[in-house]
């Protein structure tokens, strides 16, 4: 059973080592779902908060969401929680977030899984290619001032749609509505477009080193996930990620038969391998 805070779900005791779960777009805590309460019977304090902008956690003042300032507020949590030698896991937008925390503060998580989203520097290579570009062009259309119309209209048909394509054949119905409750303020919706806009934008003056962070090859002991039948980011950019995860005991895998959203399609599965790697 889970609990709720204000800006994040819990599944554990609270004096276990903490797994922080971080979420992508679009996308909600409660894709966590099935992986808590596994790793709380391991004895984990999992702990998934709400990303910036997102639902309960509110739309900051500043309307910053350059991966710094993710990676600040995941390492905030992490401090609220008094964690030691935290593990993390991230999916899609989470897995950037846990990539650029590992790199900027590697003394400070003892290991990490990431899914969907390989390291940068395999997703860069091919990202430019036609193959990819065809599928990451939902991510130039949310540079436009009309993205907002067009991902809201008919009931959010467009996030039904997303999910429909990089996750052929699963029923995503709950996963859906979660993430529609999380949106439906134009302000949430706008926040999480925002994380686009930050990193395409054409004015790119004010990205630091910090913002790069996620380049940089985990330097903690990593898994990484990636469902071969992934509509968003193409199974074919993992061919590179084996050398950016130079940590010894660091590997890639890809999962037959699961598309982007692998942790809700085959929890079974990837909640073994998840646990395996973590304990």
């Amino acid at each position: 059973m889970s609990s709720q805070r204000e800006s994040w779900l819990e599944w554990g005791p609270a004096d276990g080592p903490v797994a922080l779960c971080l979420h992508g777009f679009p996308d909600t805590p409660h894709t966590w779902r099935h992986l808590g309460p596994t790793l709380a019977e391991a004895g984990f304090h999992a702990v998934a908060p709400w990303l910036r902008g997102y639902g309960p956690a509110g739309v900051p003042d500043d309307a910053n969401y350059r991966v710094s300032v993710l990676v600040a507020d995941a390492l905030a949590v992490v401090d609220e929680l008094g964690a030691v030698d935290p593990v993390l896991v991230g999916h899609d937008w989470g897995a950037i977030i846990g990539y650029a925390t590992v790199a900027t503060h590697p003394e400070r998580f003892r290991r990490m899984v990431t899914l969907a989203v390989p390291p940068l520097g395999s997703v860069m290579a091919g990202f430019l290619t036609y193959r990819q570009a065809r599928r990451s062009w939902y991510m130039f259309v949310f540079q436009h001032a009309l993205a907002e119309a067009i991902v809201a209209g008919d009931d959010f048909a467009f996030i039904d749609g997303l999910w429909a394509e990089w996750s052929p054949g699963y029923d995503a119905t709950d996963d859906v509505e979660f993430v529609k409750e999380a949106l439906r303020d134009p302000a949430n919706l706008t926040a999480a477009l925002g994380y686009y806009r930050a990193m395409l934008g054409a004015d790119q003056s004010e990205a630091t080193e910090a913002d790069q962070a996620a380049l940089i090859p985990p330097p903690v002991p990593t898994l990484y996930l990636h469902g071969a039948d992934d509509g968003c980011m193409g199974a074919e950019l993992v061919d590179g990620a084996q050398a950016l995860l130079p940590t010894p005991g660091s590997r890639a895998e890809i999962l037959d038969g699961v598309g982007h959203f692998l942790h809700l399609e085959d929890p079974s599965r990837a909640n073994r391998l998840i646990l395996d790697f973590l304990t």
